[in-house]
């Protein structure tokens, strides 16, 4: 076995889902809550899409990350410990799914900190963490390291993990990006406005296959995000069958919890920490 982050694998997936239920859409504003068409769409996540997504990695004898805001295991209690009962790794999504970049000072903490009481509460053991939209700031690895966490899933600046270095430690990143998410393929709400293409899944498999492809050709971190109340509908559902069974027909996959690549990525002695921090401004 190779002491290196991937662990001898072309390519290493790790399949996430951010079963962010209602949340997004109350993040725009509590009046939403009286829209039940609206509401019916976001719940329909945790309630068909997350079964069902469970019952496919179990077919498939595959392990999966899923993030989950704190008020989803709050309002759902059970749901993240069915999700780890089933083997796999629930990870920490904020609070409420408002944005970092969008609150006071002060504010992402306390979002941060009531999201890790809510499965403190539970018995749910974290050890990583994604933004909401991925709207990380430049406290919120400080504040990751802080908290004993031993990753981070927001940032995009590679497409292998890498380290962080911060004044409370260093954290572990696992980048991300847009080309990677379901949302940019399928979402769509009139109101409020959260995308506006319904992308047919064929297409979004073509995509998602070459760009396997290309990553196992670079050795690369294919950190695939969707959310149940996307992905979870039949035919997109179909799609990720088929994404799956194409990396693992390759042989030179390895599909990973978040968690498990990361602890190889914290003591792979080929990474060197990386300090991060705003660009100095325009003149």
């Amino acid at each position: 076995m190779s002491d290196s982050w991937n662990g001898g694998a072309a390519a290493v997936a790790t399949l996430t889902f951010d079963v962010d239920a209602e949340t997004p859409v109350l993040a725009h504003g509590a009046r939403y809550a009286e829209h039940a068409s609206t509401m019916s769409h976001q719940a329909y996540g945790p309630d068909v899409g997350v079964p069902r997504i469970l019952d496919l990695l179990d077919e498939l004898g595959l392990p999966a990350t899923f993030f989950v805001p704190g008020w989803v295991a709050e309002q759902r209690p059970g749901l993240a410990a069915g999700i780890v009962e089933r083997g796999h790794e629930v990870a920490h999504h904020s609070y409420s799914h408002r944005l970092p970049t969008s609150m006071a000072a002060g504010k992402e903490r306390a979002d941060f900190e009531r999201a890790l009481e809510v499965f403190s509460a539970q018995g749910i053991e974290i050890s990583g963490h994604r933004a909401a939209g991925w709207e990380a700031t430049w406290a919120t690895t400080d504040l990751v390291a802080e908290h004993g966490l031993l990753y981070d899933s927001s940032l995009m600046g590679d497409d292998r993990p890498y380290l962080i270095s911060s004044d409370a430690g260093t954290v572990v990143e696992l980048p991300v990006h847009w080309s990677l998410d379901d949302w940019e393929q399928y979402a769509f709400l009139p109101d409020p406005h959260v995308g506006s293409v319904i992308e047919s899944p064929v297409k979004v498999l073509e995509m998602w296959r070459t760009e396997l492809d290309a990553m196992r050709h670079y050795r690369c971190l294919f950190n695939l995000t969707c959310h149940p109340f996307l992905t979870g509908r039949p035919s997109r559902m179909m799609a990720l069958r088929q994404l799956i069974e194409y990396g693992l027909e390759r042989g030179d996959v390895s599909f990973v919890r978040c968690r498990d690549v990361a602890r190889r990525a914290a003591v792979d002695p080929a990474l060197k920490p990386r300090r991060v921090a705003p660009p100095a401004p325009l003149s």
